[in-house]
């Protein structure tokens, strides 16, 4: 039976996307404990036919305080998976983000659920 829970799965069955995603749930907003990915700040990866991959994300607001720490532990936990060969983070804020982009999971553990 084939194992479809990504989680599970060694470094090695997983797709050079998914192995960023793993990546990307290492990274937290010091304020806030849950990972930027289940946050919603992440809005899109794309990797080219080189492995070079481009991040467009965001930040719970403009004035956040670790808007300079994030997206450099964003690049450096991407760099760190096998196989990228650079990395892109590009910072947006449209769509702003808001609340509702947040896994179940996050607004479980925030407590807005």
């Amino acid at each position: 039976m084939e194992n479809t829970n990504p989680e599970n799965n060694t470094d090695t069955e997983l797709s050079l996307y998914e192995q960023i995603i793993r990546a990307l749930k290492e990274v937290y907003d010091p304020e806030i404990p849950v990972n930027i990915f289940e946050l919603g700040l992440i809005y899109e990866v794309n990797i080219d036919e080189l492995n070079d991959v481009k991040i467009m994300m965001t930040l719970t607001s403009p004035a956040c305080p670790a808007a300079q720490m994030i997206p450099g532990d964003v690049e450096e936990k991407v760099k760190g998976v096998p196989g990228v060969q650079s990395v892109q983070v590009e910072i947006t804020f449209d769509p702003p983000w808001d609340k509702d982009m947040m896994s179940d999971e996050a607004k479980l553990e925030l407590g807005f659920m």
